[in-house]
């Protein structure tokens, strides 16, 4: 009786059936959260995690049906692990192979060239989440000292039980698009400790409600213009005829329009979490927060003019597990750029093993490397300092806005893409601008400090 409604419903909205499934699975789980609210708050923990775990089964078999025992494999196994190897760096190591191991090959026998919602989506936030469960379990045996404030607050001292640790995995909240949360949150959630009226559900209804609604505007603005701004006409004869101002102004249009696609959901999501408790965040001046699940800034992802600022602000969760669990962990290297680049070769095989993938990544990091540069000289040469600070930065906004957005645009062409026979037609069209403008910034970069910038400056800069 669903599939039919269901077929009509993606029908009339012009949506495939897997999209239709995810957005009402993200909003039935506030449903779920009002329902532990009202009803299982005060229930013994066994309880609670119980209700995670079958609801969160519910919805996973709804958009994967059977395709949900990869899921329970990797959780069982994990589960094991934790139990048989303890606190072992055989058994973090073991953990991160098996589970690793399992994704990529999910990703190998399911690819298909396009952007499809099949059992892969979910898991590879699964996967994140197994992995950094059995490092936090790691750093509860290791000395305080030794661990990063973050790191401190995950670790996990006690043996979580196979209900506890399904829990965890299959929460309503964040199972099927994030976000990323520690078992740590999870217990202090079941604790009923993540609210501010203690011993008492939280008063998150509002904040809930205020996320609900913009993230209902993001899907809004995605569904209204995407169908007028698809990837697939890049790779068009008529593009290719388009004049080359107009193909760099698609792109950039594009990019606004696509990435609402995750805006959407992560916001969606994370209002349920809200409501559950879980993204409550401490007090600060009086006022409780909730945005320990936040896994986007609206605001900042809107109004900044910065690659740095729309990174911070995007994916919040999953690059702040990332910092935790690989770059800090590869502090041995005794180098940020090697850990920084170690750090996003692993979020590209992460997300997937299409070339586009890397290419995306590569770009970011040229595209940090020189706008943290382009950053150092306005602020140490006082004729562009002064610039900065004259009557003309709107206008200079304005230009570095449009600057942003095209080229973020050009980095993310090939991760929508996926393949590099897509990618590169699209790149070529458009002269490969981006990899040109970055290469030869970076190689004038040091010019140009040398010109604006004065040599007291310069010397003291050397000093530090």
């Amino acid at each position: 009786m669903a599939a039919p409604l269901l077929a009509k419903l993606s029908e009339s909205l012009g949506s495939s059936e897997p999209a239709v499934r995810l957005i009402l699975s993200i909003l039935i789980a506030y449903p779920c959260a009002l329902v532990y609210r009202r009803f299982l708050f005060y229930q013994p923990a066994p309880v609670i995690h119980l209700f995670h775990t079958l609801s969160g089964l519910a919805l996973a078999i709804f958009n994967f049906g059977s395709q949900i025992f990869h899921s329970a494999v990797c959780v069982l196994v994990q589960f094991l692990m934790l139990r048989l190897m303890g606190r072992t760096v055989t058994a973090v190591l073991s953990s991160f192979i098996f589970q690793m191991v399992y994704l990529l090959a999910g990703y190998y026998y399911t690819a298909t060239g396009e952007y499809d919602i099949k059992w892969t989506m979910p898991h590879c936030v699964l996967t994140l989440k197994l992995i950094g469960l059995s490092l936090d379990y790691f750093d509860g045996a290791t000395e305080p000292s030794e661990l990063s404030p973050g790191q401190k607050d995950s670790a996990v001292h006690t043996v979580p039980s196979f209900l506890e640790v399904c829990g965890f995995s299959y929460f309503y909240g964040g199972f099927l698009v994030g976000p990323q949360f520690t078992l740590r949150s999870y217990q202090r959630l079941v604790a009923r400790e993540l609210t501010d009226c203690p011993g008492q559900p939280p008063n998150s209804f509002v904040p809930a409600m205020k996320r609900f609604a913009l993230g209902f505007l993001c899907l809004a603005l995605f569904a209204t213009f995407s169908p007028s701004l698809p990837d697939s006409y890049m790779l068009t004869d008529e593009y290719k005829a388009q004049p080359f101002w107009y193909r760099c102004v698609f792109i950039l249009l594009w990019v606004k329009i696509i990435l609402y696609k995750y805006v959407s959901c992560w916001v969606i999501a994370e209002g349920a979490c809200i409501l559950s408790g879980l993204g409550y965040n401490g007090v600060v001046d009086g006022k409780p927060k909730w945005n320990a699940c936040a896994n986007m800034k609206v605001w900042l992802f809107e109004t900044t003019p910065y690659f740095s600022g729309t990174i911070l602000s995007f994916n919040i969760n999953t690059n702040a597990w990332a910092a935790r669990h690989v770059f800090k962990r590869l502090r041995f290297l005794g180098n940020k750029t090697m850990s920084h680049i170690a750090t996003l070769m692993f979020l590209s095989i992460w997300h997937g093993l299409h070339s586009g993938y890397f290419m995306c990544f590569s770009m970011e990091f040229l595209i940090v490397i020189v706008e943290r540069q382009a950053q150092s000289l306005v602020k140490d040469s006082p004729a562009l300092t002064k610039l900065a600070n004259s009557p003309l930065y709107p206008l200079l906004y304005v230009v570095q806005q449009l600057i942003h957005w095209f080229f973020m645009g050009y980095s993310l062409v090939p991760f929508c893409l996926f393949t590099y026979d897509k990618w590169l037609q699209v790149y070529s069209s458009v002269y490969f601008c981006g990899h040109v403008f970055f290469l030869l910034a970076l190689l004038v970069m040091p010019y140009l400090r040398q010109m604006l910038v004065p040599r007291k400056e310069r010397s003291q800069k050397k000093q530090e």
